[in-house]
């Protein structure tokens, strides 16, 4: 099922496009909600997983939608998702959002997640491509 996903957003750029700006927006919307509208779970640093798996994913839909993979693409797509992340806390520090507030450890959780989104991509890419 996996590989089957994976080889139809490979080969498909525009289904790649719509999936990961959907992503995207379920992002924005995710971290615009008032924090008073979020539920309550009582589990450790569950927020930052919680941006962690999220900004991963960015990067992970993101990076389907290039051609070729390269170092300089991986990066500009952390640094995406990284600049993504602290333009999100901006906001939500700015009182624009009702009880949320600026993290920086949500930043580091964005970041950490986009570099481990690529670094999925890379990993899936080669047992694809070996696999062919």
């Amino acid at each position: 099922m996996i590989y089957k996903l994976f080889t139809s957003l490979y080969k498909h750029t525009n289904k790649a496009v719509i999936i990961a700006s959907l992503w995207t927006a379920l992002i924005f919307v995710a971290c615009f909600i008032p924090g008073s509208s979020v539920p309550k779970v009582q589990l450790p640093l569950i927020d930052k997983w919680v941006h962690f798996f999220i900004f991963g994913g960015f990067s992970f839909l993101w990076y389907f939608v290039l051609k070729s993979p390269t170092w300089t693409k991986s990066i500009c797509i952390c640094l995406l998702a990284l600049g993504l992340g602290y333009a999100v806390e901006l906001v939500q520090g700015s009182g624009w959002v009702t009880n949320r507030s600026y993290e920086l450890n949500d930043v580091i959780a964005d970041g950490i997640g986009g570099i481990i989104g690529i670094i999925m991509y890379v990993i899936l890419f080669k047992i694809i491509d070996h696999n062919q």
